[in-house]
């Protein structure tokens, strides 16, 4: 199981929180203006890197909070983690072949 370091409550199982999906998205500026694929495209296609992943997670059953996790996708390490608005930690990423 994954233990996650939340913020505020400190470490805590897996199974108390809720992945929000990729970290650091911006939503468009005038989505009226958007077309459907467009649209479809920025609800939907993300990022699924083999490696370095900036993530939300929301402490669900804890102090409903939401904060960012820097985490590798091949071996679940949690790389750091950071409150919602800060900048991303400067990290590099692994390189795997």
């Amino acid at each position: 199981m994954l233990v996650i370091t939340c913020p505020y409550c400190g470490p805590r199982c897996e199974s108390e929180f809720s992945n929000g999906g990729e970290a650091h998205i911006e939503r468009p500026k005038d989505p009226e203006s958007l077309s459907d694929a467009e649209w479809a495209e920025f609800v939907f296609l993300r990022d699924n890197p083999k490696g370095l992943l900036l993530e939300r997670w929301n402490h669900a059953q804890g102090c409903r909070r939401w904060f960012n996790v820097a985490r590798d996708t091949v071996t679940y390490e949690i790389l750091a983690v950071y409150p919602m608005g800060s900048p991303p930690p400067a990290l590099a990423p692994k390189r795997y072949v």
